[in-house]
């Protein structure tokens, strides 16, 4: 190997995809997805960009490490890779979690000897000490293991491995860096074949861990939900039809309801103001109501305590007209979704479009999925927002 002049450990960056993809590619050839995706890379760097570490060897990159932070209490230590990454989409991060989850360390073959990998863990350990968290976990290949399963198991095989009786890069690696074995994984990663899929769940203490101080806050099991389905009436304006939702988020609030949902086009009387247009144009004029309805529903989740799903609404995106939805939770916090098979008739009529993203939302009483009206006859939708862990 030539000199090195300068070996710098630094965050990632989106430039850095394509040789992340070079080197993964190179490398795990033998299995099917063998490197990050840019929409998932992307997604990783912009939920978590301190856990998105590579290290650079004279300006090229030859390592980094990958990881989010999850509420280990919503898994059990019989994970699989997928469901700990919540299908590959890291919607499983959380902020306020407890421990950083291990979701890549690689470091290329052409610099493998310069103790890289040391680097980027105690990295991994001195942000999990900056950050409080109880530790580090994750699943480790045995990609020596396809070697050995017919004679030995795979807890056998790691019994072995730990007292040097047979060599796995991986685990020897671990081992030698604090981390310890907790258990064995059944059909952790889908079509690791050196591994048979299997891989050893290894963990790091921290031991400086302080469990931080929160007010005493019973666990929620229980979700009350609000359902609204109004009569249908005539409003002047805009400033009635927000009279008339107070008044029921004010009602089921007062039930203690943590969700207050509103239906399909709760606001279509504001047409009739329109009667002399066509259908088309009129409900684009009522699109324009839309912001002020995300305004003042975002108001009451917060003057209510309630989690608003607000119904949905017409909204002008780039000339395009879609049927939309917002969820206003009761931190202030606003998001939004959109229907995605349109009805004949609203498409010819209006010349509405269907959205192409199904959402999952976090919010304090857990993962929530909504579907608008006609998606509700889908089942595929409601399998792919189980998917995502709702």
């Amino acid at each position: 190997m030539d000199a090195i002049d300068k070996i710098e450990l630094t965050y990632l960056t989106i430039e850095d995809h394509k040789k992340i993809v070079f080197l993964m590619n190179d490398e795990y050839r033998h299995l099917d997805d063998s490197s990050w995706t840019l929409e998932e890379f992307t997604i990783l760097l912009k939920k978590f960009p301190k856990g998105q570490v590579g290290i650079k060897v004279d300006g090229e990159l030859a390592a980094f490490a990958l990881s989010i932070v999850v509420d280990y209490n919503k898994f059990d230590d019989s994970h699989t890779y997928k469901e700990i990454t919540g299908n590959y989409s890291f919607n499983t991060h959380d902020d306020n979690g407890d421990t950083l989850y291990g979701v890549d360390v690689f470091v290329s073959k052409k610099y493998r000897g310069l103790r890289l990998g040391r680097r980027l863990y105690e990295f991994r350990q001195e942000l999990c000490e900056e950050l409080n968290l109880r530790g580090i976990i994750f699943g480790g290949r045995l990609p020596n293991y396809k070697k050995y399963s017919k004679e030995l198991t795979p807890k056998e095989y790691i019994s072995k491995v730990r007292e040097r009786e047979i060599y796995d890069p991986v685990l020897n690696f671990q081992l030698s860096n604090d981390f310890y074995v907790k258990r064995v994984l059944k059909n952790y990663l889908e079509g690791d074949i050196e591994s048979c899929e299997y891989a050893s769940l290894l963990a790091w203490d921290n031991i400086y861990y302080s469990k931080p101080s929160k007010a005493p806050m019973q666990q929620k099991t229980v979700i009350r939900l609000g359902l609204i389905q109004w009569q249908v009436r005539p409003y002047k304006n805009i400033e009635e039809v927000l009279e008339q939702a107070e008044y029921f988020v004010d009602a089921v609030s007062n039930y203690r309801s943590d969700f207050a949902l509103f239906p399909e086009f709760f606001n279509a009387p504001l047409m009739a103001a329109f009667n002399h247009l066509g259908e088309a144009e009129a409900i684009r004029e009522l699109a324009k109501f839309t912001p002020k309805f995300k305004e003042e529903f975002s108001r009451l989740a917060i003057a209510y305590n309630i989690n608003i799903i607000t119904g949905s609404m017409p909204e002008l995106v780039d000339g395009d007209l879609y049927n939309v939805g917002f969820l206003c939770r009761r931190d202030g916090s606003v998001e939004k979704y959109a229907k995605m098979h349109v009805t004949p008739d609203e498409k010819k009529v209006w010349g509405l479009k269907g959205a192409n993203e199904v959402k999952t939302f976090n919010t304090d009483c857990g993962k929530i999925g909504v579907l608008i009206c006609y998606d509700s006859e889908f089942p595929e939708l409601g399998r792919m927002l189980a998917n995502e862990g709702m």
